[in-house]
């Protein structure tokens, strides 16, 4: 993989697939987007003291050879990274901009392989399946079956689904990941990445190694738009939102390792772009926070259509 390849992520290209392909989607993403607004509208929640929510996590590796079948220390470096970025005890998280730092967040939502499996038995939380696929296509979702060469999901009510395959194509495009925004069909619930992306050891390659493929993507699963509102493509690149109060609004995704500040639409007052959150689309160096509003945002996903992942057995021994 070339040092210069920009970040991408098949997301929003799921998102449609999904609003065209199931009749129920839409009025789902409405009512959850009604209720998030309604949510987040009691100004309590910004000052809230959260408990920690502790995630069920199964990683489903999927691979055509041994480099990958990545190992677990691979994968418990991946999470441990996603524990140190949603509690914001990252290391870097003191290179935030002196006009964010009153904005960084510890959403109290911690990440745990399970120790349960679906039927009740023993596990460590993670599944390795061989396939004679050597890359898997966003659209179809093949990934996540076994029947088309990959791994059925655990019940996503009691799981967060992660698949970690050699390859993602999107339109001919290798991609680095996907989620499913909440409110979809339970099967394909999850995020899917590839191995190269994945944790900080390994077949993690730069610029993408640090783990923030993952962070990025869980954000999504929690219902986190891209910061920029995915509006680059119209005639007001910013005219949309991604419905978070205190992240600037920006004209476009910002790519590699950008100097700061850079400023679009009109947000010099605010410090310019908030290009260092884990929803922008630079390289995973330069990536590092959350806010306050969008810490509410999950937190109302995991009150809301994520709510019972907070009751699930799957971390309790066996």
């Amino acid at each position: 993989m070339s040092v210069s390849q920009r970040r991408t992520c098949g997301c929003m290209i799921q998102n449609q697939i999904l609003m065209e392909t199931v009749p129920t989607y839409r009025q789902a993403q409405l009512a959850i987007e009604q209720a998030s607004r309604e949510y987040e509208s009691d100004t309590t929640r910004a000052r809230a003291d959260f408990p920690i929510i502790t995630i069920p996590v199964v990683v489903h590796v999927v691979f055509n050879n041994d480099t990958d079948n990545i190992s677990d220390e691979q994968i418990n470096s991946q999470i441990r990274i996603l524990n140190e970025d949603y509690r914001a005890t990252n290391s870097d998280i003191d290179s935030v901009p002196d006009p964010f730092k009153p904005l960084v967040a510890d959403a109290k939502i911690e990440f745990e392989l399970a120790t349960r499996d679906p039927e009740g038995n023993p596990t460590s939380g993670i599944t390795r399946t061989f396939t004679n696929k050597t890359f898997f296509n966003v659209g179809d979702d093949e990934v996540k079956f076994t029947s088309t060469g990959g791994k059925d999901a655990w019940p996503s009510d009691r799981y967060l689904n992660i698949w970690v395959c050699s390859n993602l194509l999107s339109r001919g495009m290798t991609i680095l990941g996907y989620a499913q925004f909440p409110g979809g069909p339970s099967e394909t619930d999850g995020i899917a990445i590839g191995n190269n992306f994945f944790g900080d050891i390994g077949t993690a390659s730069p610029p993408f190694n640090k783990g923030r493929t993952a962070t990025h993507e869980v954000g999504h699963w929690l219902n986190l738009r891209h910061i920029w509102g995915d509006d680059q493509t119209l005639p007001n690149p910013c005219s949309l939102s991604d419905f978070v109060n205190d992240t600037p609004n920006q004209a476009r995704p910002n790519f590699g390792i950008p100097n700061f500040p850079s400023p679009s639409c009109g947000n010099d007052a605010q410090g310019g772009d908030m290009f260092m959150n884990y929803m922008d689309y630079v390289d995973d160096i330069s990536m590092f926070m959350f806010t306050k509003g969008q810490v509410v945002r999950m937190r109302a996903t995991l009150d809301g259509p994520r709510a019972s992942l907070k009751t699930a057995d799957a971390l309790t021994s066996v």
